[in-house]
């Protein structure tokens, strides 16, 4: 049976971060199953789920201090279980745009949090609007919603907070 790691590395920004460390994944016996990976600002940050057998994730953790010294990564690691659903859940997208102003992504975790819905996954990206260069902000989540929420109300009160904060914002089931 295999047990799973969570991996996370924060670092200067280059070429070869992933190839050094899908590298060692594999060279250790593991394999990646989820992984998220990111520039942000002038620094790279990935988060990566790996599967193996205890002892090759154990070899992997002995070898990822001195790979995160060679490549300037801060490195943590954490065991842990697959994930367990909680009843019935429904998976919907959230997607919002707006003029960019602090507390949006704060107001939408609220929004969800005070209902019992779970964000599983989320995206946020600042940009400047195309010929205007206004300052605009985009997140993208999905939540975990409970098949006993009535979904048409949740949708009139999420639309009922973008018409309150000016977010052009869209819940819909999660597709694929």
């Amino acid at each position: 049976m295999s047990s799973l790691l969570v991996i996370s590395a924060l670092g200067d920004d280059r070429p070869g971060i992933v190839q050094s460390l899908s590298r060692a994944i594999l060279e250790n016996g593991c394999n990646i199953e989820d992984s998220r990976m990111s520039v942000l600002g002038g620094s790279f940050a990935v988060i990566i789920l790996v599967s193996g057998q205890w002892n090759t994730l154990a070899k992997l953790e002995g070898s990822l201090p001195a790979l995160g010294e060679k490549l300037g990564l801060s490195v943590t690691t954490r065991r842990t279980e697959p994930r367990k659903l909680a009843g019935h859940m429904l998976s919907y997208s959230v997607d919002v745009i707006s003029l960019d102003h602090p507390g949006i992504v704060n107001e939408l975790a609220t929004f969800f949090s005070q209902r019992g819905i779970n964000i599983q996954d989320m995206a946020t990206s600042s940009y400047s609007a195309a010929h205007t260069a206004t300052p605009m902000f985009a997140v993208r989540m999905t939540v975990e919603i409970p098949s006993n929420l009535h979904i048409a109300a949740l949708r009139d009160e999420f639309l009922d907070l973008c018409d309150r904060l000016n977010l052009d914002g869209v819940i819909e089931p999660l597709k694929g």
